[in-house]
C-alpha cells in the first residue's frame, strides 16, 4: 500500500496546532503497514485503537534499525544509508524509497535556517564519513555543494592546506558567503594547523570525534574552534542515519522543523515521558520518515524546552529496551 493521499503533504506543511493529528495519522498508517513496528506494537501490549493522543504513540528503539529490515509497506530500496557501525551490534541500516524525498525535505529544512544554497561556497571536510560507503550526510551535503552551482564547493576529504588556501582565497574575493561543514575531529585537526580567518563563514560542525579523539562537550569544542576561526558562534547539525530530518542550532540549541518533535523519556522508565527541561532519553516523532518509522526512541541523553527546542548531552551508558525483549521479535 502507498502512503495515504494528502499524508505527505500534510506532514510537510504542518503547523504546531496540527501536529498531533497528523501524528496519529502517521501512527496508525505505520502501526498497520509496517511489519517490525506492528510487531513491536504487540509485542509491548498495546492496543492501536487505544491510542489517542502524541505520549500514548509507542517508539520503537533506534537498535532495531540494526537488525530489521524497517519498511513502511512494500517496494524496491532505491538506497540504503547506514550509520558508522561502532560497537559491536554493527550498522544501522535506512532503507530509502525515494532520494528525491530525502533531499528535498533536506534542502527545504537547509533554506529554512541558511536560505538558497546558491548564496554559499560550500566545502566539506568530511573524512570519516568518505571513507565508507552509505552515509547519509555526505548524500545530503552532496545535495547541497550540487545545488549550489558553484565550482569551489565539494569535498576535501584530508586535503587540508588545499582547502586553507581555498578558504582564504575565496575570503579575499567572493562576494558569495563561505560555509564550511566538517566533523568534529577534522575541524579540530584544521584549526591546529594555524590560526584561520573564517570570521565572516558559516561553519557547521557535525558527527562527533568518531574515535579519533577523545570526546568533549560542545561548548568546549567550539570555543576552541573560535578561537582558531574568529566569529560569534559554531553551527551544529543533528541527524542520523536512521532519520529523514536534520535540526540546526539557533543560539546553541537544536530547533528542529516544523513536522519532527523532540521528547523526553525517563531512562528508568521509557514510557514514561518528562515534563520540559528534565533531562532523560530523547524519543524523536520525525514524521518524514513516513517509509520506515516516524517514532524512534534514540540512545542519546539530552532535553528539551517549552518551545520544543532541545539540547543533546551525550550518549546513554548500556542502554537496553525495557518492557519488551526485542530478540523475540520475529524476522519480518
Amino acid at each position: 500500500m502507498g502512503i495515504p493521499n494528502g499524508l505527505l503533504n500534510s506532514v510537510l506543511n504542518l503547523d504546531d496546532k496540527d501536529f498531533e493529528r497528523v501524528a496519529l495519522e502517521v501512527f496508525e498508517f505505520q502501526a498497520r503497514e509496517n511489519k517490525v513496528y506492528q510487531e513491536y506494537i504487540k509485542c509491548l501490549g498495546i492496543d492501536v485503537e487505544t491510542v489517542k493522543s502524541l505520549v500514548e504513540i509507542p517508539f520503537i528503539p533506534i537498535a532495531l534499525f540494526k537488525s530489521k529490515k524497517i519498511v513502511t509497506g512494500s517496494w524496491p530500496s532505491k538506497a540504503v544509508f547506514t550509520s558508522s557501525g561502532t560497537g559491536a551490534s554493527g550498522a544501522s541500516k535506512h532503507h530509502i524509497r525515494s532520494l528525491k524525498h530525502y533531499e528535498d525535505v533536506s534542502l527545504r529544512i537547509f533554506k529554512k535556517f541558511y536560505g538558497s544554497p546558491e548564496d554559499y561556497h560550500i566545502m566539506a571536510l568530511l573524512p570519516s564519513y568518505l571513507d565508507r560507503s552509505g552515509s547519509s550526510l555526505v548524500h545530503m551535503v552532496s545535495h547541497l555543494i550540487e545545488e549550489s552551482g558553484s565550482a569551489h564547493s565539494g569535498f576535501y576529504l584530508r586535503n587540508y592546506q588545499q582547502l586553507t588556501d581555498q578558504l582564504r582565497a575565496l575570503s579575499d574575493t567572493s562576494d558569495r558567503k563561505i560555509m564550511l561543514w566538517g566533523v568534529s575531529f577534522a575541524l579540530m585537526d584544521l584549526a591546529e594547523r594555524g590560526p584561520l580567518d573564517l570570521s565572516e563563514a558559516v561553519i557547521i560542525e557535525t558527527g562527533g570525534m568518531k574515535g579519533q579523539r577523545k570526546e568533549m562537550i560542545r561548548e568546549e569544542l567550539h570555543q576552541i574552534l573560535l578561537r582558531a576561526f574568529g566569529g560569534t558562534e559554531i553551527q551544529s547539525e543533528y541527524g542520523m542515519a536512521e532519520l529523514t530530518s536534520q535540526a540546526y542550532t539557533v543560539s546553541g540549541r537544536f530547533h528542529p522543523p516544523s513536522w519532527m518533535k523532540v521528547m523526553v523519556r525517563d531512562i528508568n522508565d521509557p514510557f514514561h515521558q518528562l515534563s520540559p527541561g528534565k533531562v532523560g532519553g530523547l524519543n524523536l516523532v520525525d514524521l518524514a520518515n513516513i517509509d520506515s518509522c516516524a517514532f524512534i526512541e534514540t540512545q542519546d541523553l539530552g532535553e528539551v524546552d517549552e518551545s520544543g527546542t532541545f539540547q543533546v548531552l551525550g550518549r546513554i551508558d548500556n542502554s537496553d529496551a525495557r518492557g519488551c525483549n526485542l530478540l523475540v521479535i520475529s524476522d519480518v
